[in-house]
């Protein structure tokens, strides 16, 4: 038996190449979320169902609403979890807040106080999302993927921009043909004055007494309470006072 020729074992051994080295392949970066609520075991269970997602990361927790915009200009979350019943500054107005600023920070409305109508105050203040706090953990982990991708989600169904705004329009022309009273001016945001106002309405005090508070005139106190009781288009102080209460908006304890 002849051996083989050594020129042939030679070029089998040049021709043959090396085994291909495995890509490794980079995980996609997880969507950073900050929670906002007052009550410390709601926080912490919102965290643990957020924590179970691989692709989700709590960064912040904080139980107050001016604290909430403060940390979220200083961290930049992607979304942000916000109940509306929270200390200095409520969920609305903290929301409005970071949204009227151009913050990039996609919120999502939490709360206990869950009616149509503060879903339409919550998409007014720019929020991305609306949802009851008993919503299905799955469905808002499907809601944070979607709004920190740019989307909005309204009553389950995932909406872009314009399509938002298609639908707010839609709802406000809706009340108008129901002849809903002051429905050309239901829905428009309260500024920090009449928000100072209404908490000082639900704590049963007099304009008198509210001039006094605020260092301004019981004139001023009548015009800002003229146009609160158009936005919420409601009759007087205490439907006002009612309205603001049940929505959580101003919280049991700073009324009394």
């Amino acid at each position: 038996m002849k051996a083989k020729p050594q020129s042939a074992t030679k070029k089998k051994s040049a021709s043959a190449k090396p085994a291909a080295k495995p890509v490794a392949t980079k995980a996609p970066p997880k969507v950073r979320v900050m929670i906002v609520d007052d009550h410390p075991l709601f926080r912490a269970g919102l965290r643990r169902v957020l924590e179970m997602e691989p692709d989700l990361v709590v960064e912040a927790e904080v139980p107050d609403g001016q604290q909430a915009v403060e940390k979220a200009r200083k961290i930049k979350p992607q979304v942000i979890l916000m109940d509306v019943s929270l200390p200095n500054l409520n969920g609305l107005q903290a929301t409005r807040e970071l949204t009227g600023s151009g913050d990039a920070s996609a919120i999502i409305i939490l709360t206990a106080y869950h009616d149509d109508e503060q879903m339409l105050h919550a998409l007014r203040a720019g929020a991305s999302a609306y949802f009851p706090k008993d919503v299905n953990p799955q469905e808002l982990v499907r809601a944070i993927h979607a709004v920190s991708s740019g989307s909005y989600v309204v009553n389950d169904a995932v909406l872009a921009k314009p399509q938002v705004a298609a639908w707010l329009l839609n709802q406000f022309d809706q009340m108008a043909v129901a002849g809903t009273e002051g429905s050309e001016f239901t829905f428009q945001p309260l500024s920090t004055r009449e928000m100072e106002i209404l908490k000082c309405i639900t704590r049963g005090q007099s304009n008198k007494e509210i001039a006094q508070q605020l260092g301004i005139s019981r004139q001023t106190v009548k015009n800002h309470m003229t146009s609160i009781l158009r936005k919420l288009a409601v009759n007087d102080r205490t439907q006002a006072a009612v309205y603001a209460l049940r929505r959580g908006w101003i919280r049991l304890q700073d009324a009394r």
